[in-house]
């Protein structure tokens, strides 16, 4: 593929519980010229063994990294290695917990059409979150408000991990440049974008809390969240 076509990235770091099913509800999109790219971390519970056998069924490639290194330096190294090999019209970024519903690629890919990136959104119109308790509903609606108010930003949903991309919105971002390691990232490659003047639309999804294994959200994402805010606002 180049040039053409759409390529899903799903970071992976202990998700063999739920690597399989996500990669088959993909699959059975059967959306024309699409792949699938795994950033797995060395995994220890066989992650990264897994998802080269399901390589041989379903078309996916995957990247091994030699230990983990964080959520945002996954991304930034399979949006490089993306861009000198594939080539996609479109990249679309989602989690490997099952928490992002394959089943709303469809509705980015149509989106997209019309602008150059497109927000899953838990918090616009039609959004909703599954299973979260009210403490972690709270420091998600404070951590939106605290980066839309201090970033000057107009959406809804700054943190969610589940985007899609214009190729060029990644090939003009200089990605050597993103700083973020965790959640932050999200919100770093949505203000890059908006500072380049890129249309961005936000899509409504549903968010449902992981089936299997443990969250990857901790203290320090927040602290880093709330540092390097500041941080982007001072260095523009």
């Amino acid at each position: 593929m180049n040039g053409k076509g759409t390529v899903v990235v799903i970071p992976t770091y202990n998700e063999r519980e739920n690597l399989r099913e996500i990669v088959e509800r993909i699959a059975a999109l059967k959306i024309p010229n699409l792949h699938m790219v795994i950033v797995d971390d060395n995994s220890p519970d066989g992650t990264g063994k897994l998802a080269d056998e399901l390589a041989n069924t379903y078309p996916l490639r995957v990247i091994h990294r030699p230990y983990k290194l964080g959520l945002g330096k996954a991304y930034t190294a399979a949006f490089e290695d993306i861009l000198r090999r594939e080539k996609p019209d479109y990249i679309v970024q989602m989690d490997a917990d099952l928490s992002h519903n394959p089943a709303a690629i469809p509705q980015f890919l149509r989106e997209i059409k019309n602008y150059d990136m497109v927000l899953g959104s838990r918090y616009a119109p039609g959004g909703t979150i599954k299973n979260w308790n009210r403490a972690r509903k709270w420091i998600s609606h404070f951590g939106n408000a605290y980066a839309r108010t201090i970033l000057n930003l107009p959406y809804h949903d700054l943190t969610g991990g589940y985007k899609c991309y214009k190729r060029r919105v990644l090939e003009t971002m200089d990605l050597a440049s993103l700083s973020s390691v965790g959640y932050n990232f999200q919100i770093e490659t949505t203000y890059k974008a908006h500072k380049k003047g890129y249309r961005i639309s936000e899509t409504p999804i549903t968010f449902t809390e992981r089936k299997e294994g443990a969250s990857k959200f901790d203290l320090p994402i927040i602290i880093e969240s709330f540092i390097k805010v500041l941080l982007l606002r001072f260095h523009e």
